[in-house]
């Protein structure tokens, strides 16, 4: 998979219109921007309303892309349908029934849908407003592996590549491919029903789903693509996907929490990237063009969360953000306080990344030399990460080791995949900027 291909490159499609040096160069810009946006709106709906037709998420999700070939090779000579999303989902249906007829087992599938007047051959099904929840629900199936259920919803609901995938688990793309590969055999296998869960099973699998939104959201907030540094079009629809959730589990803490969280790095979207979308740290940015109300919100949504008393994870994280969304200065931030909510943090969820995260508000907090000696004993879980040896290079600078600055600078630009990021790096290697820009309590 070439990364930078937009939403809609999958292994079905990037062979068609894909030609030298990862451009798109065999469609009209036109209708590949109407397609690109109708896929990336849509993705997620089309894969759950066909699942419902068919009975069949596999399947589902083959035609589906299936009908995305199908567009790139039509469109840009005969033009972009009046109603895209409803030609894609219509040739979609028509795919998936070309493939039933050519089986026999599929021929009495088609027989028991022909039989059924809801989902009549002849009817086009319509999504509801929870489709992609069900989508969700329905990847997010104990029968999978918590790694699995991630990997496919990001892959079904999100169309996210196997490149952003890979990049969003720290591995490589062949393994998500396996991956994808494997947990759509389990579905089948298991004949895992596309229905809601009641609601035990709704508390069950709600972790891996918070986990799916999470990290879609996370490769929207900084995207991997060449060609922007943000796409707030996969933001929000983690945001969408996210209320839906608290709508149907509004007695659950934690989906509010996290949807606090979304709504208060939105709140920072204009002030955290220049004119040329490279990045705008942290401690240099506007706070007058980030959206008060916005961060209100998302404060009014954390407290309502914390009157459940259960405090989880995304509460914490949305509270780490909210120290920094209502100070009026990055000098005047209360870091002791994000420290301890970060101690705090660590007791629900002690992983590697936080631990690194937590160091940055150490070094604000009470200088750089603990935070230097604290960081070295991460190195083995997180040599790989290039936020670990950006950090690192970081503290190193702010004691005087520049030579040891700049080498762990060159690592983390070896690492790095996301443009802004790597374009952040390479600035401060020449000498132009004195520090970067952290995210704290989203980075995967």
């Amino acid at each position: 998979m070439v990364r930078g291909s937009g939403p809609f490159a999958t292994r079905k499609v990037t062979g068609r219109w894909r030609e030298g040096g990862g451009k798109l160069t065999t469609m009209a810009e036109g209708a590949r921007l109407r397609l690109d946006a109708t896929f990336r709106h849509e993705a997620g709906r089309l894969v759950g309303a066909l699942t419902r037709y068919i009975g069949d998420f596999d399947l589902a999700e083959e035609a589906v892309q299936d009908a995305l070939a199908e567009a790139v090779a039509r469109w840009p000579s005969e033009g972009v349908p009046e109603r895209p999303a409803a030609w894609l989902q219509t040739t979609a249906r028509n795919r998936a029934i070309d493939r039933l007829r050519r089986e026999a087992k599929g021929r009495e599938k088609l027989a028991i849908i022909a039989a059924d007047p809801v989902r009549g051959v002849d009817a086009v099904p319509q999504a509801e407003p929870d489709e992609r929840l069900r989508l969700l629900f329905l990847c997010c199936h104990p029968a999978l592996s918590v790694d699995a259920q991630i990997t496919l919803t990001l892959r079904a609901v999100a169309g996210l590549t196997t490149a952003e995938i890979a990049s969003a688990f720290l591995t490589t793309e062949a393994t998500i491919s396996q991956r994808i590969t494997r947990a759509k055999r389990k579905v089948s296998v298991a004949r895992i029903p596309y229905v809601l869960p009641g609601d035990s099973q709704l508390s069950q699998r709600l972790p891996a789903v918070l986990a799916v939104l999470y990290l879609m959201f996370n490769e929207g907030y900084l995207s991997s693509h060449d060609d922007v540094p943000e796409r707030r079009w996969l933001e929000e629809e983690a945001e969408e996907l996210t209320e839906l959730l608290t709508r149907l589990m509004p007695r659950e803490p934690e989906p509010l929490g996290l949807l606090a969280l979304m709504r208060m790095h939105l709140a920072r979207s204009r002030a955290r990237f220049d004119d040329q979308g490279r990045i705008v740290r942290l401690r240099d940015q506007n706070r007058e063009q980030w959206d008060a109300a916005a961060i209100a919100g998302g404060v009014r949504l954390l407290r309502r969360a914390a009157g459940l008393r259960r405090p989880g994870p995304y509460q914490i994280q949305a509270a780490i953000l909210a120290v920094h969304a209502e100070a009026p200065s990055w000098q005047v931030t209360d870091w002791p306080q994000i420290v301890a909510l970060y101690d705090l943090l660590l007791r629900h969820e002690d992983t590697p990344v936080i631990r690194l995260n937590r160091l940055i508000a150490v070094a604000a907090a009470t200088g750089p030399d603990r935070a230097l000696t604290e960081i070295e004993a991460l190195n083995d879980a997180l040599a790989g990460y290039h936020l670990f040896h950006a950090t690192r290079a970081e503290l190193l600078r702010a004691t005087g080791r520049q030579d040891e600055a700049d080498a762990a600078d060159r690592r983390a630009l070896e690492l790095a995949s996301s443009p802004a990021e790597r374009a952040l790096i390479t600035s401060r290697l020449s000498g132009s900027v004195a520090g970067r820009e952290t995210i704290p309590g989203l980075r995967p």
